[in-house]
């Protein structure tokens, strides 16, 4: 795939659409129970915020990569980019809370022409900040050499995606080359000290399955990716989150034209936990979308599944009236709560 759904006017690229596949599926062809009613049995629906400990902020959609589980749908030709001037009302609901970290992510959240400034206007505030940095952007252009030292120099927590420590299962999901490049990227990091012992400098690095299974377990999968990776190219990390795959945008797709739509769908009901429904992200996470607009995690923003409160825009941030919601759930979380769970931060329980 070199382009995004949106740009080959592909039926997924509409929300609302893949709203109805995920739910009409569920009920019609797989008779699957509804996500809240797993909840409800459970006894956590209405699944309640917790104080926020994340704000999670999408800066916009374009990215250097076209990969093909992408459930934001990034690439080069998409043009939603926060503007400054959204970057500056996220700058003050921030100033006006004590939530402590802020997930920078995208696309490529370091080709907003703002990324820089807004990084550093966060930091003056004192909050920790994490950018999810797909790492091939880092040697895409001469403009970008220079990131593993930009975040240095604000003390920036690096998360890196990396499907897997070898070429082959790596650029099947991400690109020819991608391996190759990430590769670079890492030494460039680990050369300013990220990941090194007792620098101070995070690098944690994303592991997504490149097919239509769970992921092992989390601390096994690291075990596997520090030695290969040490042996093999003299590369050091911190940690590795383990992210399920969710059934959104391009890994919608591609589930069903692989005809592994149904198969997966099971797989993710049949392993619901609740322990891990308890520990959701969405619970303690607000995301703001390019345009500003609120949601309860980065795969609601995506399916344009607004929070359930008056407060809608983050103009109008009011964290009050943000802890009065419900969660707004659907069948793609059955991904969040599969196992031992999944989250931005790897496994839950």
């Amino acid at each position: 795939m070199t382009k995004s759904l949106k740009a080959t006017g592909h039926d997924l690229a509409d929300s609302a659409f893949q709203l109805t596949v995920l739910r009409r599926e569920a009920a019609e062809t797989l008779h699957l129970p509804l996500f809240h009613e797993k909840l409800r049995g459970a006894g956590l629906f209405p699944l309640a915020p917790v104080a926020p400990a994340v704000l999670q902020i999408n800066v916009g959609k374009m990215c250097n990569q076209v990969c093909r589980h992408c459930h934001v749908d990034a690439g080069p030709d998409r043009k939603e980019i926060m503007t400054r001037e959204t970057m500056q009302l996220c700058l003050d609901a921030l100033a006006q809370s004590d939530i402590p970290t802020v997930d920078i992510t995208g696309g490529a959240p370091e080709m907003n022409p703002d990324f820089r400034w807004f990084v550093a206007e966060i930091s003056k505030l004192g909050r920790k900040v994490l950018v999810r940095c797909n790492l091939t952007i880092i040697v895409a252009n001469k403009k970008y050499h220079d990131l593993p030292e930009f975040f240095k120099q604000h003390g920036v927590e690096v998360a890196s995606s990396l499907p897997f420590y070898t070429a082959d299962k790596t650029d099947r999901q991400r690109g020819d080359g991608v391996f190759e490049d990430s590769v670079r990227a890492l030494k460039m990091l680990n050369a300013v000290g990220y990941g090194q012992p007792n620098s101070g400098l995070v690098l944690n690095l994303v592991y997504n399955p490149a097919g239509a299974f769970l992921p092992g377990g989390q601390k096994g999968l690291q075990d596997q990716f520090k030695r290969v990776l040490l042996k093999d190219f003299g590369i050091v990390f911190n940690e590795l989150f383990a992210i399920t795959n969710i059934p959104v945008s391009r890994y919608l797709d591609y589930l069903i034209s692989s005809g592994n739509y149904a198969g997966y769908m099971e797989k993710l009901v049949n392993a619901f936990n609740p322990a891990a429904a308890a520990g959701v992200m969405c619970r303690n996470t607000i995301s703001v979308g390019w345009d500003g607009g609120l949601y309860d995690c980065d795969f609601n923003q995506m399916l344009d599944l607004h929070v359930a409160s008056p407060v809608q825009h983050i103009r109008d941030f009011d964290a009050a009236a943000l802890s009065q919601r419900a969660v707004v759930v659907n069948q793609h979380c059955y991904g969040c709560t599969a196992g031992a769970g999944s989250s931005c931060g790897g496994t839950l329980a």
